[in-house]
């Protein structure tokens, strides 16, 4: 009966070799996919870096317009 309450293994953390290869397939195939598009130039800007030039465009003016 002692053996019925005895510590097993202890868990452990799964590693990239454990898990399943099609995951890992599926993001080197996303990623190889994403360079052919980006060298053949069909890259697009991110929407947070067309926000933030707006806003420094915008606040370049009207820091223009109000220091002069």
């Amino acid at each position: 009966m002692s053996d019925l309450f005895a510590p097993g293994p202890e868990p452990v953390e799964p590693t990239a070799a454990d898990l399943p290869p099609r995951r890992f397939n599926r993001r080197r195939e996303k990623v190889v996919a994403e360079i052919q598009r980006n060298r053949r130039g069909e890259y697009r800007v991110p929407t947070w870096v067309l926000a933030l030039a707006l806003v420094l465009l915008v606040g370049g003016w009207t820091l223009l317009i109000v220091l002069s």
